[in-house]
Formats: structure tokens, sequence, C-alpha cells
């Protein structure tokens, strides 16, 4: 008779349009509005006897499901945002094309001018070999001074044993420390053979940290 009246089919691909039909659509709906109601208080709402029976009517929604995944923070857990100083003179030159570094990945510490960084084995944990330029030295700073630098971010995905490192602490990362001990670095030598001891404190990307900014006259900021 509703179906009559709404002038719509009485049927469709899945069958008869029936009142229980309806009661599911409305329950789905409840279940995937924006505040949802939980499953007791939708079993409650549709008189079932126990949550099992209910889960039939609590149909998730494809943007439910797309919303639930991204707030998981899956992403966010697996992947470390650094930044990267670009060389543009060493670019625009031709002399990064004859080897001169050009890229240099923000390690905290110091620069890394590995090309290839986010296979590096070591770039979390970082051994600094002949790659790496500590920033309170000289190369470094005149790195820092450069006019013509480009900022750049890259997402790194890190393994278990990076994430556990950044997540879980000193014991963590004295781990993937002691695991990396005898893995060549990029320059070729391994930490063992450059002397950086299986317990040193390195510390691991984390994220990009923004600068301060310069404060003017009066300590106007």
């Amino acid at each position: 008779m509703l179906c009559r009246k709404a002038g719509v089919p009485a049927a469709d691909v899945r069958g008869n349009i029936t009142s229980h039909r309806a009661r599911s659509t409305i329950a789905s709906q409840l279940y995937n509005a924006k505040e949802p109601m939980t499953l007791f208080e939708l079993q409650a709402w549709l008189g079932r006897r126990s949550p099992q029976s209910t889960q039939y009517y609590a149909k998730i929604t494809p943007n439910t499901l797309s919303k639930a995944y991204s707030e998981a923070g899956y992403f966010e857990r697996n992947v470390r945002t650094i930044e990267v100083l670009v060389d543009r003179d060493a670019v625009a030159s031709g002399a990064a094309a004859a080897g001169e570094p050009w890229q240099h990945y923000d390690l905290g510490h110091g620069y890394c001018s590995y090309t290839f960084f986010e296979q590096c084995q070591h770039r979390m944990a970082c051994a600094r070999c002949d790659f790496y330029t500590p920033k309170a030295s000289s190369k470094g700073q005149l790195l820092e001074a450069k006019e013509n630098l480009q900022k750049m971010l890259v997402a790194i995905p890190l393994t278990d044993d990076e994430r556990a490192a950044v997540d879980d602490g000193q014991a963590a990362l004295d781990q993937l420390l002691e695991r990396l001990a005898n893995a060549p670095t990029p320059a070729g030598p391994t930490p063992r053979q450059i002397g950086v001891p299986a317990t040193a404190t390195l510390l691991p990307v984390v994220n990009v940290t923004a600068r301060p900014r310069e404060c003017g006259p009066g300590g106007q900021c």
C-alpha cells in the first residue's frame, strides 16, 4: 500500500520492498549517523533480544568505513615526514650531475646527503658515515647559510623496527642499533667499523619541527 501511494514498484532487484526492509534501512542510517547509536542502543531501539540479531540491521556504509580507516591513523603511525634542503645552485650549475651533493636530509643533529636516503638501513639510527654532515660543523653552517636553498618535505615509510625505535624509546632503539652494527652504510664501512657503540644515543627522525619565527625590535614576534 505504501509503495503504491509513493508511486514506486513493490519490488526491486533485491526482492519485495517490505516494512522489514524499511526497518533495516533506518537502523543502518542510525548506525552510520554523524552521532551514531551504539550497537546496544540500536538493540534497545529495535527491541531485539541479543546484539547478534541486531548486527543484521547494522550495515556499515562505505563512507563510514572509509572515515574509520582514516581516523585509525595507520599511515600516520607508519610514515614519518622529514625536511630536505635542496641546493638549487648545485642543480642549475650541473654540479649535481657531476656528483656534488644537492639534497640534504635534515636528521635533527645533522644532514645526510645520500641520494637514496629512503633505502638506507641506517636512516633512523644514523651511523654518521661519509654522507653525514653535523650541523655544528663549518660545512653544516655553510650549507645553512646558502641563499638558494629550497625546503621540501619527504614522507618516509617506516619498517616495524624503525617504528618501534620511534614509539617505544631507547630500548627499542638500542636493539635497532645492535641489529645494524654490521650492516654496511652507504659509504661502505659498518657502524662497528666506524666505531659507533651499539648503545649510542642516536636521534631517530620523528617529524619536522617548525622553526621559531624571528622577533623584531621590542620583542614583537
